[in-house]
């Protein structure tokens, strides 16, 4: 109840604009898009994952979507092309967290079923190559959220159970269950480090521009924590902030906030919100839309790039784009 009150006295003292209106969609391919990674800083040009396991790239409103990549070396076409059954993952992968690792131009690539992997952004795609399938001897069972340090190229991302995958996210979330566990994959030694574990519903992760920290949030923990990576706090975490029901974070670059995927449920209604906070937790901007075109669905990113602000959800057919730079002028 603390944390349903919280919002409440943030609604009242901070101004906000209700973004249904405003919002425009378009159609992904199988649907279900987590999120979303621009192929470079200065393009439109985006990546997103879909329900029938495949990587898309969408190349701009004169090319649409087309088939990039995909993590399960049991996948093909034939079977999985369009699917939408989440008993197939195992064969088909799903794909969640993704991130442009700029430095390589290396797509990272959360697959809910198939470990942590990586592409390169150009050519044809094709199967990805696994990064790693497990921590501390432990399979991965659900992997989630993910992003790179841009000072360290470290990865960090969430298993968000041990007990769960991602066909059964109703058990999951009505058990309370606190299994999950945030993980740091490092590129040089090809090694992966549990740092936290015993998460509930560890969702989104987001990794400062200086490599100091990385915050992380937890879906049905409604809070997200902050990890001390260097300096006198190393290898320590603080909670940051409760908020209801936060899924991906995404940081800004220009300014070292971050976006963040919030779904405040009040009498049985979700509100679908985009929240903007700093690196000390403090609330910025709140977006709420709690019409058309999502409703009361769950969403999963809010993630800004080159004035637009794209919205993302695994729950439906279609992503949406708030036009922030029409907006303000």
């Amino acid at each position: 109840m603390a944390t349903v009150l919280s919002i409440f006295i943030i609604l009242i003292h901070f101004p906000f604009f209700v973004l249904s209106a405003a919002l425009t969609t378009f159609q992904v391919p199988s649907g279900g898009p987590e999120s979303y990674a621009f192929k470079s800083p200065d393009t439109q040009v985006f990546f997103t994952g879909a329900n029938d396991g495949r990587v898309l790239k969408y190349g701009g409103p004169n090319v649409g979507f087309q088939s990039f990549s995909y993590a399960s070396p049991y996948r093909t076409s034939e079977v999985c092309d369009g699917t939408t059954d989440p008993e197939l993952g195992y064969i088909c992968g799903r794909v969640l967290g993704l991130v442009m690792n700029y430095k390589t131009n290396k797509l990272i690539i959360a697959d809910a079923y198939h470990g942590l992997n990586e592409v390169g952004a150009d050519g044809e795609g094709g199967l990805a190559t696994q990064l790693a399938n497990s921590a501390e001897g432990l399979p991965f069972k659900w992997l989630d959220g993910v992003d790179v340090s841009p000072s360290t190229g470290n990865i960090y991302f969430t298993d968000v159970s041990l007990l769960y995958n991602l066909s059964q996210v109703n058990e999951s979330v009505t058990s309370g269950e606190a299994t999950g566990r945030f993980i740091e994959y490092d590129p040089q030694t090809n090694k992966t480090r549990v740092l936290l574990k015993d998460l509930q519903g560890a969702g989104g992760v987001g990794a400062s521009e200086d490599g100091s920290f990385v915050l992380l949030s937890e879906f049905t923990g409604n809070r997200i924590t902050k990890y001390w990576l260097t300096g006198p706090k190393a290898d320590t975490s603080e909670l940051l902030l409760n908020i209801p029901g936060p899924a991906n974070l995404k940081r800004l670059p220009s300014s070292g906030n971050y976006w963040v995927a919030v779904n405040n449920q009040t009498s049985g209604t979700n509100v679908p919100t985009a929240v903007t906070i700093d690196k000390n937790g403090k609330i910025l901007t709140i977006l709420p839309f709690p019409g058309p075109p999502y409703n009361d669905t769950f969403i999963t990113e809010a993630h800004e790039h080159l004035g637009k602000l794209y919205f993302a959800s695994i729950y439906v057919s279609f992503g949406a784009v708030y036009n922030m730079v029409s907006s303000s002028s």
